[in-house]
């Protein structure tokens, strides 16, 4: 009976967990773009005209402000105003740094249409023996490659179970191994911390786990 019990609550575990934290994700969310709401002057915000509070305003008024920041990207008007904006900020150290990088992010992944990951590799980390998944993002700067006196790759090297933190390293092209994995199967394994095998990991009889040198 006990055994009963406990395949069912653990049943119970693998569907409610994945849903509870969706929504916890999701509910997050929607607190972050209503929090936005704060910038609009209160006599005109949403809930005092309302009278009451609807949950995801927010996100339309992040929509609706991107939507009219695009058309005024497309004004001349509107072009001399970032460019203003953009002088501005980098006559500040700080504000110059965080907005240059991630302007030329936006632009490689929006503008120019380029794949943030471009493939995954297997690289030696975080100690010569222990290998672990990484996502190619371009050529390093060719000062490093100068400095080591060999071309290297710019790889992403994604913590777990939270892909959007990690390290950048410049390896060594020599050092890169393939691995017959996409970015999303790369992904999935990185969240579920390995308990999830895509495909093209699970090893077929005869297969060996060696991979296969890129150059």
């Amino acid at each position: 009976m006990s055994k009963k019990i406990k395949k069912i609550f653990i049943a119970g575990l693998a569907v409610t967990i994945p849903i509870g934290l969706t929504l916890y994700v999701l509910f997050f969310l929607i607190e972050v773009m209503d929090d936005l709401l704060r910038i609009i002057p209160h006599r005109l915000h949403p809930d005092t005209l309302l009278q009451f509070h609807i949950p995801g305003l927010g996100i339309i008024f992040v929509v609706i402000l991107i939507f009219a920041a695009g058309l005024m990207m497309k004004s001349y008007l509107g072009n001399r105003i970032v460019q203003m904006s953009e002088a501005v900020f980098h006559r500040i150290p700080v504000i110059r740094s965080i907005y240059d990088g991630t302007k030329q992010v936006m632009d490689r992944m929006f503008v120019h249409n380029n794949r943030s990951f471009k493939k995954v590799v297997l690289v030696e980390f975080p100690r010569a023996g222990a290998f672990t998944l990484g996502f190619v993002t371009g050529p390093a700067h060719r000062r490093i490659g100068k400095s080591t006196g060999r071309p290297c790759t710019n790889v992403f090297i994604p913590t777990t179970p939270n892909p959007t933190s990690g390290y950048l390293l410049a390896i060594p092209d020599e050092e890169l191994v393939e691995i017959d994995m996409t970015v999303e199967e790369a992904l999935t394994y990185v969240v579920s911390c390995g308990l999830v095998q895509p495909p093209s990991l699970e090893m077929r009889p005869g297969e060996t786990a060696a991979g296969q040198k890129i150059y």
